[in-house]
């Protein structure tokens, strides 16, 4: 009996150890164990989880990967998306090959999934991660072999890459789930466009559906300089990989991106812990303009003129009946012809979001003079750009063809330079020194009907103090006293003459409203 009481107390030891331990959740497996449904891993701090889920009012079983830390379960990644689980009562198991180091889901016998290994490893682990990858890796050198990051669904998450893997033949894109109850893969789609001068593009089954324009430098044309604020994107365009990514500025908020089948948009969600559901941060498409080529060819698009959709300069609508119509499928034409024996210049067009780029031509080491020369010399060039903003601006982008879907943005987007007969430029440039000679005329008379009409004013005060009048006039003094403005207040008071304050026009001149605070 003596020798039983330290065997009794050990147990108890254990025993009340493991009822108080805190947790028994594990964030990796190796070839030696598997992962049945109803076993999980949980990365080290409990931000994700991986195991087996049902979605919505689904009776089909998926592999994947949701948030542990926040109530509600949303999925962030699935394995078989494609080929669910279908029979309830199959057994559902994920298991490493020790050989090839190959994943394989199985249900039952049969293989519904596998992860391929860009290379055996000697010890492999299978661990999920605070990030809420899945990381297959060897243990003992820690040289990835395979990652959930490298496959997304339909999520983005902070530090997963949008695009492409030249060194392993790997590309990253999105799809929306079909349903919120098939995470099949719907039609509305995401990518980075591998051209000579890369894009993110939204794809709607095979119809183009959205671009963010090219990277600037700073960031994708089509972005205002102010849009996504709490974000830090990373572009990434070399031999061995061509990708974008983000990060959260404030570590501490929980956010994702995601396609929305439903609304057919690319939503930027964060968590409210307070509401524990997910709030709207920003969209893509933001509005009309965003939709792929609205305008038709050599059109732009403004939101916040009517109607939204203009042709550029030196362009007239190709179909006018229609255009009336806010039919712009057929486009802009050019008012004259352009031939390679014509003497041509450029329009410069400021703030816009650049157009489609498959059809361009890119050098990033040339400045904009050359870049200019280089389509000049060129009978099929129609446009060119900088391809970097930052500082006086470098590199060259050229277009050929018709420019499609170019948009105004405001507070942002970037200079494009189209190609046109001198004969027009030198009209544009006479058309802008009139107006400069009609507003500078008006502000002139302005100015000078208010110094005539202070001059007769004061002539008017200074006879009746003359003949004592003025002492009526005590106290009055401000009343009969008008304030002397400069050009540039004036200017600023009308909003450089804007039709809108124009009251009317007379034997004088133009008449406009006038605002002082």
């Amino acid at each position: 009996m003596a020798n039983a009481s330290p065997t009794l107390f050990l147990f108890l030891f254990l025993s009340l150890f493991l009822f108080l331990s805190p947790s028994t959740a594990v964030d990796f497996i190796t070839s030696s164990q598997n992962l049945t449904y109803g076993d999980t891993l949980v990365s080290t701090k409990g931000f994700f989880e991986l195991g087996f889920f049902t979605p919505g009012n689904s009776t089909n079983r998926y592999l994947g990967i949701w948030y542990k830390i926040i109530p509600v379960r949303t999925i962030v990644w699935v394995a078989n998306r494609e080929n669910p689980i279908r029979n309830s009562s199959a057994v559902a198991v994920l298991k490493i090959n020790s050989t090839s180091s190959d994943l394989f889901l199985f249900e039952n016998d049969a293989v519904v999934w596998f992860g391929k290994s860009l290379k055996p490893a000697k010890t492999p682990k299978l661990q999920l991660l605070d990030n809420g990858n899945l990381l297959l890796k060897d243990a003992e050198s820690e040289e990835t072999s395979w990652q959930s990051f490298d496959y997304p669904t339909d999520t983005l998450l902070p530090g997963m890459k949008l695009g492409w893997d030249f060194k392993n033949g790997i590309q990253r894109r999105l799809s929306a789930w079909k349903t919120s109850d098939d995470p099949s893969p719907g039609s509305l789609t995401m990518e980075m466009m591998n051209t000579s001068y890369p894009e993110p593009v939204m794809w709607n089954g095979s119809s183009e559906y959205m671009r963010s324009g090219p990277w600037n430098g700073l960031q994708f044309s089509a972005k205002p300089t102010s849009a996504l604020p709490i974000l830090v994107y990373s572009y990434v365009n070399n031999k061995s990989e061509l990708s974008y990514s983000y990060e959260l500025i404030n570590s501490s908020l929980i956010g994702r991106m995601v396609l929305n089948q439903t609304i057919l948009r690319r939503e930027a969600l964060l968590w409210s812990e307070p509401e524990k559901n997910w709030k709207p941060y920003a969209a893509m498409p933001r509005d009309y303009c965003d939709t792929y080529s609205v305008c038709g060819a050599f059109g732009s698009c403004d939101i916040e003129q009517v109607p939204a959709c203009q042709c550029l300069f030196g362009f007239h609508p190709n179909v006018q009946e229609k255009w009336n119509l806010m039919d712009y499928t057929e486009g802009c034409v050019r008012n004259k012809p352009l031939n390679c024996s014509d003497k041509t210049g450029f329009a410069k067009l400021p703030g816009l979001k650049l157009p489609d780029t498959k059809q361009s031509w890119v050098n990033e080491s040339m400045s904009l003079n050359e870049c200019r020369e280089k389509c000049l010399r060129n009978c099929s060039c129609v446009a060119f750009a900088n391809t970097d903003i930052r500082g006086s601006g470098s590199g060259c982008a050229i277009w050929f063809g018709e420019l499609v879907d170019i948009k105004v943005v405001r507070r942002g987007g970037q200079d494009l330079y189209v190609r046109m007969l001198a004969s027009e430029l030198e009209t544009k440039k006479t058309s802008s020194v009139a107006v400069g000679v009609i507003v500078g005329a008006a502000a002139l008379l302005i100015l000078g009907l208010l110094l005539i009409g202070f001059y007769v004013i004061r002539s008017k005060r200074r006879k009746l103090e003359a003949t004592g009048a003025g002492k009526d006039l005590e106290g009055q003094e401000d009343d009969l006293e008008l304030p002397l403005f400069n050009l540039a207040t004036i200017s600023n008071a009308t909003d450089n003459f804007s039709n809108f304050n124009k009251l009317g026009e007379g034997g004088f001149g133009a008449v406009f409203r006038f605002h002082v605070k």
